[in-house]
């Protein structure tokens, strides 16, 4: 069974920063995408940044220059390095893993991490 632990969330300033973690148990880790969503108060989840095994990486557009998505095959834990923080980015941030095994794609999520940006 897989299981993802996030960390990292909190309350921040506009401008500051902040870095979430997810740590995968299991035996997927190093065929899974792991990706960051988020969903705001009244707003869908939407994906924020998300990395394959092999080190494919998108983003959502208004996350670029200030999001780093990155992961740890060793450690079997993916980071969000989320920099120059704005009020729009708070959200609960959860964590994903996605792999596909004979044909068939599953998912596994974090129970989520709370970021607040706000002065």
């Amino acid at each position: 069974q897989v299981q993802l632990v996030e960390s990292g969330g909190g309350l921040v300033q506009p401008g500051g920063s902040l870095r979430l973690s997810c740590a995968a148990s299991g035996n997927i880790f190093s065929i899974a995408t792991m990706g960051w969503f988020r969903q705001a108060p009244g707003k869908e989840r939407e994906l924020v940044a998300a990395i394959s095994n092999g080190g494919r990486i998108n983003s959502l557009d208004s996350v670029k220059g200030r999001f780093a998505i990155s992961r740890d095959n060793t450690k079997n834990t993916v980071y969000l390095q989320m920099n120059s923080l704005k009020p729009e980015d708070t959200a609960v941030y959860y964590c994903n893993a996605r792999w596909v095994v004979t044909y068939s794609q599953y998912d596994a999520w974090g129970q989520g991490t709370q970021v607040t940006v706000s002065s």
